[in-house]
Order: C-alpha cells, then sequence, then structure tokens
C-alpha cells in the first residue's frame, strides 16, 4: 500500500491535535516500519524538521498549504494526486473537496456544530458566518465521502450519528493514547519554575483557551476560592493568542490576582508542571477525547473535571466532576480535593487505573487495520 498522512498540524504547538498525528505516525512507524508498505507524511514548513523518519518506508514530503485556507482546497488536492495514493489519511476534517483518491478522516470532534458563537473569532460578523457555513460544508462532504470515518470516543461517534445520517458501521473508534515522553531534563522543579516565574502552590490546566474550554468560569471560581487561600495560585499553560489575550484582559477586569499565563511550555518542562501541581482542573463544555487530563494522570496529579460531552467516558471513576456551567460547582469540587487528602489519594488512584486504556501503539494498529479494510 502507498499511504498518504496529512500531517501538517504534527507536533506539540498545536496543541490536541498535533500530539494526536505525532504519536500516530511515530507508532505508525514503529510497528510497521520496514514493510512493504510505503508511508508520505505530509508536513508544513513549520514543523517539517520535528519529524525524522528512522525507516526507509517512511518519507516526509512538504505540503505547505496553510490549514482552512483556499490553497489548501484548490491546489493541495492536485499535489497530492502527483503521489499517486492508494489510501490518503486526513488527520482532522478539513478534506479538500476537490480530491478524488479513497481517503480515510479522524473527526476528533463537532464543535462547530455545538459552539458556533462569534466570540470564537476576530472576524467580522457576515465573513464569520460565511466561513461557518463552508467549514459545515467540509465537515458534511467529507463524512459523506470517507471510506472510513475514525472517531477518538462513543460520544463522538454518536454526535455523528446524530448529525450526519450515515452507515454507522463506516465509523471506527479508535480512542488516543497516553504517552507523555519528555526529554532528558536535568533542571529542577525549583529552576524551571523560576524561569516561568511560577510560585506554588497552585491549580493547573494546560490547553487552549477557546470560549467552550470555559476559563472563564474557572477563573471566577478560583477568585472565590482564593478568599479563604490567598497563597494558592492558578497556572494556564497555553500559546499566547487571541482567546488568551481576551482572557487576559478579563482576569484584569474581574481584578482576579494569582492567576499565571506562561504560555507555550516545552514538553521538557511541563512535566514538572503537572507533577508539582495540587490537581489538573478541566472546565470544558465540549470535547471529543480530552488528552491533557491523561497526561496529568501520567505525571500523578489528580484530576477534577467537567462532566459534559466525552469525559466521563474517558475518565471513568478517576476524576471528580462538576458542572462546567455552574461556577459554584467547580469551586466547590477544587475545594473537596484541597481539604480532603484522602479523597485526594482516591481519585488519583482511580485514574492511575484508567492509564493502561489509552495506548498509542494500540491507537497505530487499529489505524492500520482501518486501512487495510479500505483496500481490500
Amino acid at each position: 500500500m502507498k499511504i498518504g498522512i496529512d500531517a501538517r498540524f504534527y507536533g506539540p504547538k498545536v496543541k490536541g491535535l498535533g500530539r494526536y498525528l505525532q504519536k500516530l505516525v511515530e507508532n505508525l512507524e514503529k510497528i510497521d516500519g520496514g514493510s512493504k508498505n510505503e508511508y508520505l507524511v505530509f508536513l508544513k514548513k513549520e514543523n517539517f524538521d520535528e519529524f525524522h523518519p528512522k525507516s526507509r518506508n517512511f518519507k516526509k514530503v512538504l505540503a505547505d498549504f496553510d490549514w482552512y485556507g483556499w490553497r489548501e482546497q484548490l491546489f493541495f488536492p492536485f499535489f497530492l494526486n502527483k503521489y499517486k495514493l492508494d489510501l490518503m489519511h486526513f488527520g482532522h476534517f478539513n478534506v479538500p473537496v476537490f480530491y478524488r483518491g479513497k481517503f480515510a478522516v479522524t473527526i476528533h470532534d463537532l464543535i462547530l456544530f455545538h459552539y458556533p458563537t462569534f466570540k470564537n473569532t476576530t472576524l467580522g460578523k457576515a465573513y464569520y458566518m460565511f466561513k461557518l457555513l463552508a467549514y459545515r460544508l467540509v465537515i458534511f462532504l467529507a463524512v459523506k465521502r470517507a471510506k472510513r470515518v475514525i472517531t477518538v470516543s462513543d460520544f463522538t461517534k454518536k454526535d455523528i450519528l446524530k448529525n450526519f445520517k450515515i452507515n454507522p458501521g463506516k465509523i471506527e473508534v479508535i480512542k488516543e493514547g497516553c504517552e507523555f515522553t519528555e526529554k532528558e531534563n536535568r533542571k529542577t522543579p525549583e529552576t524551571i519554575f523560576k524561569k516561568y516565574d511560577i510560585v506554588k502552590p497552585y491549580l493547573l490546566y494546560v490547553g487552549n483557551a477557546y470560549p467552550h474550554k470555559n476559563l472563564d468560569r474557572l477563573c471566577l471560581a478560583f477568585k472565590e476560592i482564593q478568599k479563604r487561600k490567598k497563597s494558592l495560585n492558578l497556572v494556564l499553560v497555553g500559546g499566547k493568542d487571541f482567546f488568551y489575550e481576551k482572557l487576559e484582559s478579563f482576569i484584569q477586569k474581574k481584578k482576579i490576582d494569582g492567576i499565571h499565563l506562561p504560555g507555550f511550555i516545552p514538553d521538557e518542562h511541563l512535566g514538572a508542571f503537572y507533577r508539582e501541581a495540587e490537581c489538573y482542573v478541566f472546565p470544558s463544555l465540549y470535547e471529543g477525547f480530552g488528552l491533557p487530563p491523561l497526561e496529568a494522570l501520567s505525571h500523578n496529579c489528580p484530576v477534577i473535571s467537567s462532566n459534559k460531552s466525552s469525559m466521563p467516558e474517558i475518565l471513568g471513576e478517576g476524576a471528580l466532576y462538576f458542572d462546567p456551567e455552574d461556577v459554584d460547582s467547580i469551586k466547590k469540587a477544587i475545594q473537596e480535593v484541597l481539604s480532603n487528602p484522602e479523597k485526594k489519594k482516591k481519585t488519583l488512584e482511580e485514574g492511575r487505573k484508567r492509564l493502561p486504556l489509552f495506548d498509542w501503539k494500540q491507537n497505530a494498529r487499529e489505524t492500520l487495520q482501518v486501512y487495510k479494510k479500505v483496500l481490500q
């Protein structure tokens, strides 16, 4: 088989989607490196040097087409056609509508169907509406035309079936893995925290600041907690962008002290942030999978999570849950973990039991089986 993988999101800087593509490619190479199958991994200029093929049957190809742009839709499909692929795997919904080869697509979630608010954009209202309709059309065509739809949770599968009339047998649920590996780092946590101006004790969140991540309510809950725990801090880790700038303005407007926004933290330092936190808080209103809470558990950091969407499916008994739309519910869950060491220990133990269910190598094995099904 000659298989193409659209890995233009490759790498941790693109958060969960980038981590998914990075681990998929790395583990496919581990299980199928040296086989008769040929893999072409398509990357953008900014992440081209992040992937270093180790097997002769894995090759990287520069495909510097911006995500969601008109060049992606018009020129990327013709670029792909040059390589005469037996199968193309698009790791995200943005499948070029003019691509006519066989393909599988991974749909992580339907966030654009559930939270298409104007707060999610820097664009004008009319232009945003046009782009939203275009995105929905692209998702619709991707799901309809794909030979197989891969998704990352039963929750997302049900969501897809609710919104699209397709054969349920066409959807393959392949859960993501949790294999947070750090580069060798000899620095102590104190040295790392000094670099980013972080003071213990602190609560931790890692991820982006899109409105559905619900960080404004988390900040308001923290403000209430800090009235009694003056020394407690809240660390929100994520690359600085429009949404983090907007959140920073919200924090200043509400006069909330003790919140730190260190920006993007590389993996070699991020492990220390997880390990030293009092707990990891995940207030999201909607998630197709939710990888950061599992990464927190892998570093012995207890998790407090939203009870919405896929989170109970992924975390099971391994988290203390709250209603993310209720600031008081968030506050009480955090206070319970902070004031009850036994509860904190038990929650972490149950969470750690969940980790073997999520394995990147198994994710790659099941994805390879999907490739074979499509081409049989």
